[in-house]
């Protein structure tokens, strides 16, 4: 009986285009996906930005646009790396939408009437200037275990210790580099400890479905230690204004934290794609997305990396569970892709850009193999060898399969008009008997979603068909008299051989399986064409399939990006800003009334600063190296009045002037301040 199928993967985070780990997990999806349809079973596959936070709203705001004119450019960009790489979603949207807040907010309202919703006032960092809480990552400060400096809120990356943000030393914002208050806020909570739920979750997480590497980590998650450590803890569902996000009902001022919205998210592409009536132009569906989604004969089933587990595996299913919605049928964990053993890295050119890799010419399909060959069910990372990329695709798709037709073809449209014969000798029918017999084992791989190993078993099948073509040499009977019955017989094998294998391969290889159906002259193939042999069938002229990798294109893959030609003083021309960007930015003529050395430090003067507002401002500057106190005092500079005061070591600062230096500061040790014109006077702005 067909299967009815729900598959999502992570929804990206609408801040940046695609990375090459979107499109691996994008691509075991679509993969896993394809093979399904291939077998008759009606799939749903659906995609989404996840569109709310306070990163994108702090991006949008650093770029002069509202968080959804900034989402709305993300999003345009997404469909050439989609249909770049064959990714065949039904539907992408937004969890910036109305089916979004609507599904959000019925959900949270559900698990409040089931009494798992409570408050409790919360002390978190707070930055006077923005007036805005501060997530973790927008607070830096001295680690508490080591001193180092520039350490982010939740771990320092010199010792590795992970803290609070609140253990910090000297902590301070930066978004705009003052000092954090602390303040309480009443914030909302899921009661994901409360014993219900343990015992749900017990039984979901444990019930033998997830991957065992999965299950056993979950474990790690529950256990609480002699000294009443560990454990599941509530979970924070909100954050104060201002924040991009969907407001929590009879809570003004409060919205979800985007981790309770951006799953949901997954419900809501689906529900705009039931509303727009794909499914009924698909399938001749009519239900609608409630009465889908309800269907205790609907799988739900979801492709994630391995950083997201904690949320797909505890948040998400008791979210549903408990505001009475059906739970996942599964969840998929993989792992991280990496270069030659490393991490990517685009300053030492071991990064792989998507859009790169298209644009130099190669093969979207190359890629799907590549990846397919080493995936596998278990949560293991990927590694991108470039010889390695080579090497498999030259030899497995050029010269394993796609030469399997080349050497075939040119025989059926010389010599016999075009059409195949259906009188097959006996070794050419035990080879494709044996090739049909292995359709269960592939389709249970694909399941099982063994991508390495269906694709070594078709390998090994493609082994077996080249095998027989050098044993029967079909150049040779060409040439020989009273052959070309057995020519027939051997070139009609290799095109049915090649057929099923196309079957097998097309999950994979999507559009050079179009191309073989074209060639073909058939209808879209499917699983159940292995066992509907194409018999004595006219076929077209057949067009190569597939270029060999040229290892030039691997070097130019993962060449850095050349530097701008450096400006006369060193340094390369900074991003372009729009002119809302500049107005941000106070720039006063100010007098220096005063100017001291600054006890115990080798770089640092003292300025005492009139900016015409009618009290004099304290300014530290790293300008000891070149000027003298005594030098400066009385003279005009320029300053920034509105940068947010940074506490030092010595003091606070209350601004910044400006100095003109070289890039390379050692080779060209000279720093200028700037001085304005005679005429200028204190107060006035720079414009």
């Amino acid at each position: 009986m067909p299967r009815k199928l729900f598959v999502t993967t992570a929804l990206p985070y609408a801040n940046g285009h695609f990375h090459i780990g979107h499109i691996m997990e994008y691509i075991q999806a679509d993969i896993w996906v394809r093979f399904q349809r291939m077998q008759g079973h009606e799939v749903h596959f659906v995609g989404a930005d996840d569109a709310h936070g306070a990163p994108i709203m702090i991006a949008a705001e650093k770029a002069g646009k509202t968080p959804q004119e900034f989402v709305a450019s993300i999003a345009a960009g997404r469909k050439q790396y989609l249909e770049g790489f064959h990714i065949s979603f039904d539907n992408w949207h937004s969890t910036d939408s109305p089916e979004n807040t609507e599904l959000a907010r019925s959900i949270y309202l559900a698990l409040r009437k089931n009494g798992l919703i409570y408050t409790r006032h919360i002390e978190q960092f707070f930055d006077p200037v923005k007036q805005m809480f501060l997530p973790d990552r927008y607070i830096k400060g001295e680690c508490p275990k080591c001193g180092a400096k520039d350490q982010y809120g939740d771990s320092c990356e010199v010792c590795g210790a992970v803290y609070s943000p609140t253990e910090l030393k000297n902590p301070y914002s930066t978004l705009t580099g003052a000092t954090p208050v602390m303040k309480s806020s009443e914030h909302y909570f899921f009661q994901l400890s409360s014993q219900r739920c343990l015992d749900f979750l017990q039984q979901w997480t444990q019930d033998g479905k997830l991957q065992p590497e999965v299950a056993n980590k979950i474990k790690e998650w529950f256990a609480i230690d002699e000294h009443g450590h560990g454990g599941l803890a509530d979970w924070d569902i909100s954050r104060d204004a201002p924040y991009f996000g969907i407001e929590i009902p009879d809570a003004p001022g409060k919205y979800f934290y985007v981790w309770l919205d951006a799953p949901i998210g997954y419900l809501a592409s689906l529900k705009n794609y039931f509303d727009k009536g794909g499914p009924k132009a698909k399938y001749g569906e009519v239900r609608s997305f409630e009465e889908f989604i309800a269907d205790p004969e609907v799988e739900q089933y979801h492709f994630i990396g391995k950083d997201i587990t904690y949320f797909h595996t505890l948040f998400w299913p008791a979210m549903l569970h408990f505001s009475g919605r059906k739970t996942p049928t599964n969840v998929f964990v993989h792992g991280f892709i990496t270069v030659s053993g490393e991490k990517m890295s685009k300053s030492r050119g071991t990064g792989i850009d998507p859009l790169k890799y298209l644009s130099l010419g190669m093969n979207a399909e190359w890629l799907r193999y590549y990846i397919a060959a080493k995936l596998n069910a278990k949560v293991e990372d990927v590694d991108f060898n470039p010889e390695d990329f080579v090497a498999r695709v030259n030899s497995d798709l050029v010269g394993k399969y796609v030469n399997i037709a080349s050497r075939a073809a040119g025989f059926i449209a010389k010599r016999f008009g075009g059409r195949l014969t259906e009188r097959l000798a006996g070794d050419g029918r035990q080879l494709l008997d044996g090739l049909r017999a292995a359709r269960q084992e592939v389709q249970r791989l694909y399941e099982e979603r063994e991508f390495g190993k269906v694709l070594r078993e078709i390998m090994l099948l493609a082994d077996r068909v080249n095998e027989y073509v050098d044993q029967n040499k079909p150049w040779e009977l060409a040439k020989q008299q009273g052959e070309d019955e057995r020519l027939h017989q051997v070139c009609s094998v290799c095109i049915e051989a090649f057929r099923l294998l196309t079957i097998y391969l097309k999950p994979v290889l999507p559009a050079v399986a179009a191309r073989v159906e074209g060639f073909l002259q058939i209808e879209p193939l499917t699983f159940a064409d292995v066992d509907r042999p194409l018999g004595a069938h006219a076929i077209g002229t057949y067009q190569h399939l597939m270029q060999r990798v040229d290892p030039k294109l691997l070097d130019a893959l993962f060449e850095p990006p050349a530097p701008a030609a450096p400006m006369p003083g060193g340094e390369e021309i900074a991003p372009t800003i729009a002119i809302e960007d500049f107005a941000k930015i106070d720039l006063r003529i100010a007098k220096i009334v005063d100017c001291q050395l600054v006890e115990g430090s080798e770089k640092l003067l003292r300025l005492t600063l009139d900016v015409g507002e009618g009290r004099l401002r304290n300014v530290f500057s790293g300008i000891k190296a070149a000027y003298k106190p005594q030098d400066l005092v009385g003279k005009l500079t320029v300053m920034v009045a509105n940068l947010a005061p940074r506490k030092m070591k010595f003091g606070v600062s209350e601004g910044m002037v400006l100095a003109a230096s070289h890039a390379d500061e050692k080779a060209n040790p000279g720093i200028y301040v700037l001085q304005p014109w005679p005429g200028a006077e204190p107060g006035m702005r720079v414009r």
